[in-house]
């Protein structure tokens, strides 16, 4: 029972399969779906949401694991844990959701929240979103009858949401085998919401760098000309004498410019003017996109 209570006299449904939750979804006008809850609770505890009845995912097993797919793809169970996803076996397969998820709250918040409450929620400052951005993830919905594939930047902007009766399942997330990194500012020590965030993967194969900046606008920013630009001025088959791939710093401190002035304009992420906020905004996302880069090319 919450506060104010806000879930007395709801149906709290406990389905054991995808199958039987799309039933109940169809079944049950206004039904939410809800696995860790931890921003599920938040918003009934404030009274933005009202759910007429709750289908608890806890039991579905298959949701709560990962597994690989033929053509180099890895496909995560929307249940999957951010505790789960710190773990080194999954750390070596997506080391910026790793990362992502190692940062996503304390303990008690990274043990019982899941990547697809996550990407249903959409906050702002998700900690996964950029990564799942900058790797151009898919989402696999179901409904009765139906599944479809929908990329998590289409999901994210309302380009092609989620549909009534629709229970988000599986993300696909392609592997590049390739360096990849996870930043983020929170103005603060420890576990905390982030102020800005950067993922950046590089692409080798295709000669490519994919950044995506999240917690500055409400939803995460692809920078694409300072991707294409950037990914010009590195020299993909020369080595440094550390084996770093070699980029001028000239090069990569403009990088983090050019990113910084693509995702936070002039007057500030959240309509702050021009003001000390916007400037300090603009110099963090700067600094994060720098340090990214220059991480990944190592």
């Amino acid at each position: 029972m919450e506060h104010g209570g806000n879930l007395v006299n709801r149906t709290i449904m406990l389905p054991a399969s995808v199958d039987e939750a799309v039933e109940a979804l169809a079944a049950t006008s206004g039904a939410v779906p809800v696995a860790g809850a931890t921003d599920l609770m938040e918003a009934v505890n404030a009274g933005r949401l009202r759910p007429a009845a709750l289908i608890g995912l806890g039991r579905i097993t298959e949701l709560r694991g990962w597994r690989y797919e033929d053509g180099g793809t890895a496909v995560l169970g929307a249940g999957l844990t951010h505790a789960r996803m710190d773990r080194p076996d999954f750390a070596a397969l997506i080391p910026a959701l790793a990362d992502a998820a190692r940062t996503a709250g304390p303990p008690q918040v990274r043990n019982v929240g899941t990547l697809g409450g996550n990407i249903a929620t959409a906050d702002p400052a998700g900690d996964t979103l950029p990564v799942l951005a900058a790797l151009e993830a898919t989402a696999t919905l179901a409904r009765a009858g139906a599944v479809r594939d929908v990329p998590i930047s289409h999901l994210l902007t309302g380009l092609d949401p989620l549909r009534p009766g629709e229970l988000l399942t599986w993300v696909r997330v392609p592997l590049l085998h390739a360096p990849q990194v996870f930043l983020k500012s929170t103005g603060r020590s420890g576990p905390a919401r982030a102020a800005a965030s950067v993922a950046l993967v590089l692409d080798p194969a295709r000669r490519g760098v994919r950044c995506a900046v999240g917690a500055v606008a409400p939803v995460p920013l692809r920078p694409l000309e300072a991707e294409s630009w950037v990914a010009g001025c590195i020299d993909w088959d020369a080595r440094g004498a550390d084996g770093a791939v070699l980029i001028d710093p000239a090069a990569l401190a403009a990088f983090g410019e050019y990113v910084a002035g693509a995702c936070v304009p002039e007057g500030g992420a959240h309509g702050e003017g021009a003001g000390p906020v916007a400037v300090r905004l603009r110099r963090t996302v700067a600094v994060l996109a720098r340090r990214a880069l220059g991480r990944a090319l190592k």
